[in-house]
């Protein structure tokens, strides 16, 4: 009985142990799980903490983009509003420059890009003769680019309203090795020209170059020339270049020719012209694309023996190429003809054809190598038939006139005709191999 107690005590102490441990333990796991707990909150608090913090950042930055967003739209409100405001300063000063009762004649705009000072030259020659035309020829200049000198020089001027053309577009050659200022300088023709006549809503425009001085009868010149480009439709525009115009080829500044080659150094358009050249401007080469058959579709182009513009660029995009010998001779006008009292319907195309037909069979025939020579010693107009460009090159170059070619045209040429004056007045007439039989002389003596 009592080793029954004494069994029965071992086993209330094993089993007081086993009950301590187990509580112990499960303090020590209630303590664990009461850390843990506390960590959690404890990190649940400072992630709401962070969060309300971001929140916070966000509410302040979204408040921020409300602000800048209302700010661009007063900015975009301001602006407009200046736009409109320099569009009728614009509107208004051509308005001052324009009598309303006098419909102008042509607007005449100078293509500058970066040289001040040759621009200086070509506005004080333009002002010398416009200021008392202003009227009939509202003056613009339109710069391509952002140079700060010719901003500044063209805005110094009263006289003139200025356009300033801004392209960043680049600039992707067809061929490598291109200039890419010939891309850029055949973008802003059509820039400014759709301007004057689109938005200006001109009727004519005359475009002349940053570097050219005018005749004192130059504008009277293009008023004369402008009731033949509205009247006949096969005129396609008005220069007043002669790319024959050095002083020893030249003689009368009255007389007017016709050409198929496009001059262009000062010339005039009309707004139904542009209309249908402007869609299909090409990317470059601007001029060498309107001499084009193609583009200009068998219609002339009006030009003077003696030239109205005198070109002193030597500096510039097509790097002085011809200039010391065929521009800087090149004679400017310095009669002041009476344009207005000038019957020129001669120039008319059906009376054209004849009246050019005559002065070429009144022309003595030249024939053989020394054809200077010969010439020299005729008195009165001569004309030297001419077999292929070869040929006709090679008289070219004895005389001294240009040699080149454009899609099968000479320069300055009517019909395959070229003219000048040679030991002046005597004119030589270099006369194509189809010439003739175009201008319909028959019975005619040649080689």
């Amino acid at each position: 009985m009592a080793k029954c107690s004494c069994d029965f005590r071992f086993l209330l102490l094993a089993a007081a142990a086993a009950f301590i441990y187990i509580q112990m333990r499960l303090f020590a796991t209630q303590s664990e799980y009461a850390d843990r707990l506390a960590a959690a909150v404890e990190s649940e608090n400072h992630c709401t903490s962070q969060m309300r913090l971001l929140i916070d950042q966000i509410s302040m930055q979204q408040g921020q983009i409300v602000a800048l967003e209302e700010q661009r739209k007063h900015q975009n409100q301001e602006c407009g509003q200046l736009r409109a405001l320099v569009q009728d300063l614009e509107r208004k000063v051509l308005e001052k420059k324009i009598d309303k009762v006098q419909v102008p004649v042509a607007a005449v705009v100078v293509m500058a890009c970066s040289r001040a000072d040759y621009l200086e030259r070509t506005i004080k020659s333009i002002l010398k003769y416009q200021s008392s035309v202003a009227s009939k020829y509202p003056l613009f200049v339109s710069q391509d680019g952002s140079d700060q000198g010719v901003r500044s020089k063209a805005l110094s001027y009263d006289q003139l309203t200025y356009m300033q053309h801004l392209d960043y577009e680049p600039v992707h050659t067809e061929r490598p090795g291109e200039l890419i200022a010939y891309y850029k300088i055949a973008r802003h023709y059509k820039w400014a020209l759709d301007q004057l006549f689109y938005k200006h809503n001109f009727s004519r425009v005359i475009i002349l170059e940053d570097d050219m001085e005018i005749a004192p009868d130059f504008f009277d010149y293009f008023e004369a020339a402008a009731t033949l480009l509205d009247s006949d439709k096969s005129i396609m525009a008005v220069s007043s270049w002669n790319d024959n115009g050095q002083k020893q080829f030249v003689h009368d500044p009255y007389t007017l020719y016709r050409s198929d080659f496009f001059p262009g150094l000062g010339w005039m358009l009309s707004k139904s012209t542009w209309n249908e050249l402007s869609p299909k401007w090409p990317r470059a080469y601007w001029d060498d694309w309107l001499r084009l058959k193609e583009n200009h579709k068998d219609r002339q182009f009006i030009r003077p023996e003696v030239c109205r513009t005198y070109n002193f660029g030597e500096h510039g995009s097509s790097l002085g190429q011809f200039f010391k010998k065929y521009l800087e001779p090149i004679k400017l006008n310095d009669v002041q003809v009476d344009w207005k009292s000038m019957d020129l319907s001669y120039l008319m195309e059906a009376e054209y054809v004849k009246h050019f037909a005559d002065m070429i069979k009144n022309a003595k025939p030249v024939y053989g190598t020394d054809a200077i020579l010969k010439a020299s010693n005729i008195n009165g107009d001569v004309r030297i038939q001419y077999k292929d460009q070869t040929d006709f090159e090679h008289i070219a170059r004895q005389f001294g006139i240009f040699e080149e070619w454009k899609d099968g045209v000479p320069r300055a040429a009517y019909k395959g005709v070229v003219v000048f004056r040679y030991q002046t007045p005597r004119r030589v007439f270099l006369v194509g191999p189809e010439s003739l039989q175009q201008l319909g002389i028959e019975h005619i003596k040649t080689k």
